[in-house]
């Protein structure tokens, strides 16, 4: 199994290890200490040694910050993650806080006093965030102090678990569909500012530049590592000798310098009087003080490399299309499982997360999950980023729902899917907010719109059939998707949040509306689309862009309310499953085929 159902954390995390930071914050002669999720390299899923966050409050969510001050303590989440918190975190140790409204920087302002000094690394913040936490600390009257060592890694210790050391592969030219030397030379020559180098420090670019892959981040083929690009398309790529395979060098060529993480900061110190473009949302603060303080001009810009490579080339899309069909046979074996065996015998989660897993690896072409799979039945499947665990592990029954998130990576795309099932007879209630969702899922798979148009414009769509009833659901309708990289990509995203970055062509992103109502049930219909290029509308004055779905595999008939779908939706969900029965039955067995084609018949 690569999913293990074992807790990483428990509730006595708090109690157990804040008294032991507060001990390294005295000795270091600070009054609290800033605990982001994020870690040097800004990752949203954390190597084991990085993930600061977890060990010292017991919280193992993706987003989320700690705030530890000598008599008082918070965790700071969203709201996908306010079920999941109660449950992890000792609350008499904890106050538990809103990440988004207020934040870390209203705690700061009411909770320290005039003369305090908090502590910060400054590797783990980004430089934008970092002065607005200063501004609010200094409203109280306290002080923001950066400190080396972190108090969190002293009072870990020998206990916290070595840094990665995953080799790094070339990714070949057959999956990637452009060499690193033409990536590097469009880049470069592209710096805004007239600049003369970028330094990256996102392991998703720095994967994508050089062509390469690793395993330093869990579920995702990345390496940590940072890379200065100069202009003309040279570079210096600074990787731990431990990573480096013996094939690597040849591969990288003569125009890219493989050096070591500690010749990092000499390098830094050789841009004096250059202009630099760093990325302050995913380069920490060091970065910008290290090249200011070394006498670089430093332009604060976007990565480089972050919209081109989310506009996937026509190898790449073709990439995804393939990874999708075969996943596709896949999910679809999954789910004949579950409509026949599932329905006789309810299977609980962990069975469930296995069974999936066991599918995809029949493939012969699984090179890890995309993320850790989440099966919730029944009101597990209300916590939106929930996990099985041995403790938490339940049963689906007759009369409920099982929700099942989960993806995979493979040498050609990464997958992101989620289907709803009805197990046993479900309810009106059920059977009505799934058509909702639905009806939203199927609005963003349509919708035409002009170059120009950001994600947070269209995010409603998805929305409207729930709101309508009055409901919503309190995450992202969609997030960008890598090509054999992250799950989870940027800039590009669909949600209610401001985005300003233009949805392009070759754009992978999810669409996945949801209802959650808690303790009962989770609702939600997740398919991967990739954004088309502009093509003409007849009588219309402009071009329009689209989505074409890549994503294969069947919607749970039984839980759909026909009569409260339009006779456009009908066409479009009943050509949809023609879509999936064409491309997936011919890769399953007979018995799963006859089932596919009563799975995909006409509503």
């Amino acid at each position: 199994m690569r999913q293990t159902f074992d807790e990483t954390t428990d509730r006595s995390f708090g109690p157990k290890h804040v008294p032991l930071i507060r001990q390294a914050m005295a000795q270091q002669g600070l009054d609290g200490i800033l605990v982001p999720h994020e870690d040097e390299h800004q990752n949203e899923y954390l190597p084991a040694a990085n993930d600061r966050l977890a060990w010292a409050t017991g919280f193992t969510g993706s987003a989320g910050a700690a705030v530890i001050l000598k008599d008082k303590a918070a965790v700071f989440v969203d709201g996908r993650y306010t079920l999941q918190v109660r449950d992890q975190v000792d609350q008499a140790t904890f106050e538990i806080r809103d990440l988004v409204e207020g934040g870390v920087p209203a705690y700061l302002e009411t909770a320290t006093a005039r003369g305090q000094k908090i502590g910060y690394d400054p590797r783990l913040h980004s430089p934008d965030a970092l002065e607005h936490l200063k501004r609010a600390a200094a409203r109280a009257g306290a002080e923001l102090r950066p400190v080396t060592p972190n108090p969190v890694d002293l009072a870990w210790g020998e206990a916290r678990p070595p840094q990665p050391v995953a080799p790094v592969v070339p990714h070949p030219l057959e999956y990637a569909g452009e060499d690193s030397a033409s990536k590097r030379a469009r880049v470069g020559a592209a710096l805004p500012g007239g600049a003369d180098a970028a330094v990256l420090t996102a392991p998703a670019s720095i994967a994508w530049l050089f062509n390469i892959r690793g395993g330093d981040v869990i579920r995702s083929p990345l390496p940590l590592g940072q890379a200065v690009l100069n202009r003309d398309g040279t570079a210096r790529l600074f990787l731990d000798p431990q990573k480096v395979t013996p094939e690597l060098p040849a591969w990288l060529g003569n125009q890219v310098r493989l050096e070591t993480p500690e010749d990092l900061p000499q390098a830094l110190a050789e841009l004096r009087g250059k202009r630099v473009v760093v990325d302050p949302g995913q380069s920490s603060a060091w970065y910008f003080e290290a090249l200011s303080g070394g006498g670089a001009e430093v332009v604060r810009a976007d990565d480089p490399c972050a919209l081109p490579r989310a506009c996937k080339n026509e190898v790449e899309i073709q990439g995804a299309r393939n990874a999708h069909a075969r996943d596709g046979a896949a999910v679809t074996r999954f789910l004949h499982w579950l409509a026949t065996e599932g329905q006789i015998n309810p299977p609980d989660e962990i069975t469930a997360v296995k069974t999936l897993e066991a599918f995809r690896e029949a493939t012969g072409a699984l090179k890890d999950l995309s993320f850790d799979t989440i099966a919730g039945a029944a009101g597990n499947g209300a916590i939106v980023h929930y996990r099985p665990t041995e403790r938490l592990n339940k049963r689906a029954e007759k009369g409920s729902l099982l929700l099942v998130d989960s993806g995979a990576q493979y040498l050609d795309g990464t997958t992101d899917i989620t289907r709803t099932v009805a197990i046993g007879e479900p309810s009106a209630e059920m059977c009505e907010r799934f058509t909702l969702v639905l009806k939203g899922n199927l609005a963003l798979a349509r919708i035409r719109f002009p170059a120009g148009t950001t994600g947070s414009a269209i995010d409603a769509l998805a929305r409207a059939p729930l709101w309508a009833y009055g409901l919503d659901y309190d995450h992202g309708t969609g997030h960008g998707v890598g090509s054999y990289l992250g799950v989870h990509e940027g800039p590009q995203r669909i949600s209610k949040a401001p985005n300003t970055v233009a949805l392009r062509p070759g754009m992978i992103l999810s669409n996945e509306p949801g209802y959650y109502k808690e303790g009962a049930y989770g609702i939600r219909i997740e398919n991967l689309q990739v954004v088309t290029p502009p093509q003409d509308v007849p009588g219309g004055e402009r071009p329009m862009l689209g989505f074409e779905t890549l994503t294969l595999a069947p919607i749970d008939r039984r839980l759909i309310v026909a009569a409260l779908l339009t006779e456009e939706e009908r066409a479009q969900l009943n050509a949809y499953h023609q879509r999936v029965l064409k491309v997936v039955a011919p890769q399953v067995e007979p018995e799963v085929r006859a089932w596919l084609e009563q799975a995909c018949a006409p509503v």
